[in-house]
C-alpha cells in the first residue's frame, strides 16, 4: 500500500508570520471562559478514551478553594494548567451551577442574580414563595416588570420663542370664545319681588 495516496496535505498560505507560542496565537478569554472550554475539551477527550472523570475530595477543596479566592480578589487569573482535569472538571460545574461569574463587572452580577431568582421561581414550593421570587426579579433593574416610567423633556427656548407661543394660544383661545348675553334667571327675580311686598 503506498502512503503517498492517502497523505493529505492541507494548503498552506505564505507571508503568514506564525505565531511565537500558543498562548500568543490564542484569543484574549476570561477566566469563565476558559473554565468552561477546559472542562468542554477535557469532557470531550475522557468521551472518546471511555474515561470517567471523578472528582475527589482533593479536587473539591482546590476548586472550592479557587472560587473563594476569585471572590476576595476578582483580577485573579491563576495557570489552569496546574490543576489536574478533575478538578478543572468539578469546577467549571460548580460555575456552570452557580453561574459565578469570574470578573467584577456588574453585568455579571446582575446576571447571576437574574438566574437565581429565576431558579428559586421555578423550585418555590408554595405560590407565596413564587410570587416573591416574581416580584423580586421584576424589580430587578433591565427587566422592570414594575416599573412606571416617566419621560421627561427639557426644551430650552427663548423668551421671544416663549412669547409668540403664548400670543399664538391666546389668539386660538379667542377664537374658541362663545359672544352672548347674559340672561337674567327670571325665578330669581320673582322671589325677590315676593321678599320686596
Amino acid at each position: 500500500m503506498n502512503t503517498s495516496e492517502n497523505t493529505v496535505i492541507p494548503p498552506i498560505e505564505e507571508n503568514i508570520p506564525l505565531p511565537k507560542s500558543a498562548a500568543e496565537a490564542l484569543p484574549d478569554i476570561s477566566a469563565d471562559q476558559e473554565i468552561k472550554m477546559r472542562a468542554m475539551t477535557i469532557k470531550l477527550i475522557s468521551d472518546i478514551n471511555g474515561e470517567t472523570i471523578e472528582p475527589t475530595e482533593e479536587h473539591i477543596k482546590e476548586a472550592e478553594k479557587y472560587l473563594k479566592e476569585v471572590e476576595e480578589n476578582p483580577d485573579l487569573r491563576p495557570d489552569f494548567d496546574k490543576y489536574p482535569n478533575e478538578t478543572m472538571a468539578y469546577l467549571a460545574g460548580m460555575v456552570a451551577q452557580s453561574n459565578v461569574m469570574l470578573v467584577k463587572q456588574f453585568a455579571d452580577y446582575k446576571l447571576y442574580i437574574v438566574n437565581n431568582l429565576v431558579k428559586e421561581v421555578e423550585t418555590a414550593k408554595s405560590s407565596r414563595d413564587r410570587i416573591t421570587a416574581l416580584s423580586k426579579l421584576g424589580e430587578v433593574d433591565g427587566v422592570d416588570a414594575f416599573k412606571k416610567k416617566t419621560e421627561v423633556m427639557h426644551i430650552n427656548k427663548t423668551g421671544k420663542e416663549l412669547e409668540a407661543e403664548l400670543k399664538k394660544a391666546i389668539e386660538d383661545l379667542k377664537g374658541k370664545v362663545i359672544e352672548g348675553e347674559l340672561i337674567e334667571n327670571n325665578v330669581v327675580e320673582d322671589v325677590e319681588d315676593d321678599d320686596d311686598q
